[in-house]
C-alpha cells in the first residue's frame, strides 16, 4: 500500500485475496486514484491479477464503478474493497456465462486464434525442460517463441484456444523440471502474464522457435516486429525492471 500525491489526487495500490474462487484463492491488484474532487466523483480504478483473464478484471473494474456511483460524496474505497471480496465470485460467473453466451451466438470467437504469455520463474533442466515445451508446441500445433533473456524466461504461444487451454494444463500438470535434490517436479513458479485473442495488428508466428536475447532491446524488437509492443510495454517491462 502506497500513495503518493500529486496535483490531481493521489493513487495507491491494494493486493487483496479472495478465497475459494474457482477453488483458489485470487490475489486482486487494485489501483484506485482518487481525483482532487473525489468523494464526490468516483475514482479511477484499475484492476489486475494473475489468475483472472483480462476480461474478467475488466468485468470487475466496471461492477467496482458502478458500485461506486452509489456510495458518491462518501469515501467509499474501503466499501468497494469489501463489496469485490464478498462478490468477486458472482462476476466471475457472470463473466463465464457471457463468454458463453457469446460463443454460442457467434461461433468466430472459438476459431480465433489464441495467445498465450508465460513467465517462468527458472528451468533447472534446461535442455530437457526445452525438449518438452517444443513437443507439446508441436503436438498442439501452436506456434510462438520460447525466449531467454538473462533470467527471464518466457513463452508466447498462438494458436487454436483449446490448444492454449490444453497447453497451460500439461504446463501445470506434468513434470517438466527437476528439483533443488535432482527429483523430478512439476513446474509451480509460471505465471500467465496474458490471454488474449489475436487481433489484427498482431502478426502470426510462423513456427516454434527457442531464442536467447542478450539484451533488453533485442528481446523488445521480437514484440515490435511481432505488432505487439503493448503486450511487452504491460507485462514484459516490468520483469526488466
Amino acid at each position: 500500500f502506497f500513495s503518493f500525491p500529486e496535483t490531481h489526487g493521489i493513487s495507491f495500490r491494494i493486493q487483496i485475496s479472495v478465497k475459494e474462487v474457482l477453488d483458489t484463492d485470487v490475489l486482486l491488484k487494485l489501483l484506485f486514484h482518487l481525483p482532487v474532487n473525489y468523494p464526490s466523483t468516483v475514482p479511477d480504478i484499475s484492476v489486475t491479477s494473475d489468475q483472472l483473464t483480462r476480461a474478467q478484471c475488466m468485468d470487475v473494474r466496471e461492477k467496482l464503478l458502478e458500485e461506486a456511483k452509489k456510495y458518491l460524496s462518501e469515501p467509499m474505497v474501503h466499501d468497494l474493497i469489501l463489496w469485490v471480496q464478498q462478490h468477486l465470485k458472482d462476476v466471475i460467473k457472470q463473466s463465464a456465462t457471457v463468454c458463453n453466451e457469446k460463443t454460442t451466438l457467434s461461433k468466430g470467437t472459438e476459431d480465433g486464434i489464441w495467445m498465450l504469455l508465460l513467465h517462468l520463474d527458472h528451468m533447472r533442466a534446461k535442455a530437457k525442460y526445452v525438449k518438452i515445451v517444443e513437443k507439446w508446441a508441436s503436438n498442439l500445433r501452436l506456434t510462438g517463441r520460447l525466449m531467454f533473456m538473462g533470467k527471464i524466461i518466457l513463452i508466447l504461444l498462438q494458436g487454436d484456444r483449446n490448444s492454449i487451454k490444453e497447453y497451460l494444463i500439461l504446463q501445470k500438470t506434468s513434470k517438466v523440471d527437476v528439483d533443488s535434490s535432482g527429483k523430478k517436479c512439476k513446474e509451480k513458479m509460471m505465471r500467465v502474464l496474458c490471454e488474449t485473442e489475436l487481433q489484427s495488428q498482431h502478426k502470426r508466428f510462423q513456427m516454434f522457435e527457442v531464442k536467447e536475447y542478450s539484451a533488453p532491446e533485442e528481446l523488445q524488437k521480437e514484440f515490435e516486429t511481432a505488432g505487439l509492443i503493448t503486450l511487452f510495454s504491460e507485462f514484459v517491462s516490468p520483469l526488466l525492471k
